[in-house]
């Protein structure tokens, strides 16, 4: 027998997106259902790293991030040009100056858990198959699931990831003019899982041969490390590589006492897609907002996403919040028409400079000339670090802070 549920907001997906979504929403005292298709524990393909952007997100929820099972990582270890430098997280006012490492296999849940601490209706197992569409207004009103289950409210926020079928449903088309990454990763037994910082490497190296893309090693802390490496389509290499035998080859270069060999693999290799630069537009229409990898949120520099998905769902909360408290339709939509302003106000361009940046370092030569000559001055990669990980103060920052925040207002808004 199929039941229809009624509720002021439905978030679809749980993932970081989703839960910081309707904790929020839960928060500020709204009738949340957090529709999550899988049952948690369930893991996630991710690299596990959380810069400093992402762990002020944790923090603002109340997440124990001095509970076991986090590990704190100073900075991030470079390797390029033949050189290995040692980069501490920015010392800033807005930021805190250290990054974690958690499992997406425990984070997601620790998440979600938050929000139905604070009031959001968290119902697992659910497979939302399509939106409930209003003939009459053409806004979206509620969503069914696989069951035949409906599930109703005047707002459905779209947290179901790149693959994002809500959204697809409702005539939202990814833009082909925004970059797209593929990321695999593997994790390892190893004596590195207790390291401090995380690890990239600029360069992939097959033998004497340069591949295109970098790799990572972050230390779990749990007796594991997720090794992985991600792969831009703007290089010409990304439609004809075999990504899980790339891993595997750049693993056997790496020094064998490190161990990312076949007898101490956790489990296979596996992959996903890195939706980058807003590649799903508009993040606010007919009553639907799209938060996260369902926006594509991921920073086209680093291939970070949680950090975005995190603060996405906050500002659509916000604003949600807003927006059902104006007592006419029209005053609501206003309210709403604010979320992708913001979003585009607060990151379009310095997605549009990242755009830029993967479009330079799809040639493997441009990344060996700029490894070169840039890691030898840590000045210069001080300034790099920051731009990558988007980690400056808006106000009373430093010279490097007040270079990047003018970069970024001045460029297009993605």
């Amino acid at each position: 027998m199929t039941e229809t549920r009624e509720a002021d907001v439905i978030v679809v997906g749980a993932g970081p997106a989703g839960a910081t979504t309707a904790y929020y929403l839960a928060q500020a005292g709204l009738n949340v259902l957090l529709l999550e298709k899988a049952t948690f524990p369930r893991d996630k393909i991710c690299g596990d790293g959380l810069t400093p952007r992402a762990v002020k997100q944790l923090i603002a929820m109340g997440v124990d991030i001095d509970a076991p099972g986090w590990i704190r990582n100073k900075g991030l270890r470079i390797y390029g040009g033949g050189v290995r430098l040692e980069l501490p997280w920015p010392d800033l006012a807005s930021f805190p100056d250290f990054g974690l490492v958690r499992a997406r296999l425990d984070l997601d849940q620790i998440l979600a858990d938050r929000a139905a601490k604070v009031g959001a209706h968290l119902l697992q197992g659910v497979n939302v198959t399509a939106p409930i569409v209003d003939e009459r207004t053409d806004r979206i009103v509620g969503v069914v699931d696989k069951q035949g289950n409906e599930y109703r409210a005047p707002l459905v926020v779209a947290a179901d990831g790149n693959s994002t079928r809500l959204s697809l449903a409702m005539g939202l088309r990814k833009r082909e003019d925004r970059p797209m990454g593929v990321a695999v990763r593997r994790y390892f037994t190893n004596p590195r899982h207790d390291d401090d910082y995380l690890e990239s490497w600029l360069e992939l190296w097959d033998g004497e041969r340069l591949l295109p893309g970098y790799g990572w090693v972050f230390g779990v802390g749990n007796g594991t490390s997720n090794v992985g490496l991600g792969l831009l389509n703007t290089s010409k290499s990304f439609q004809n590589t075999d990504y899980r035998e790339m891993l595997k080859r750049w693993c056997a270069g790496l020094p064998e006492e490190w161990q990312f060999t076949e007898e101490h693999a956790t489990g296979p290799i596996r992959g996903a897609a890195l939706p980058m630069g807003f590649n799903r537009q508009p993040h606010y229409t007919r009553g639907m907002l799209l938060v996260g990898d369902a926006g594509g949120m991921i920073n086209p520099f680093n291939g970070e996403g949680i950090d975005y998905a995190m603060e996405s769902g906050h500002l659509a909360a916000d604003i949600i919040v807003q927006a059902l408290a104006r007592p006419t339709p029209a005053q609501r939509e206003r309210a709403l028409y604010e979320y992708p302003r913001i979003l585009k106000e607060t990151h379009g361009g310095y997605f549009t400079i990242g755009r830029i940046f993967v479009k330079a370092i799809g040639d493997p030569r441009v990344m060996k000339f700029a490894t070169r000559h840039g890691m030898p001055h840590p000045t210069l990669m001080r300034f790099t670090l920051k731009l990558l990980a988007n980690l400056t103060d808006p106000q009373g920052g430093d010279a490097m802070d007040r270079i990047i925040n003018a970069m970024s207002k001045v460029a297009p808004a993605a």
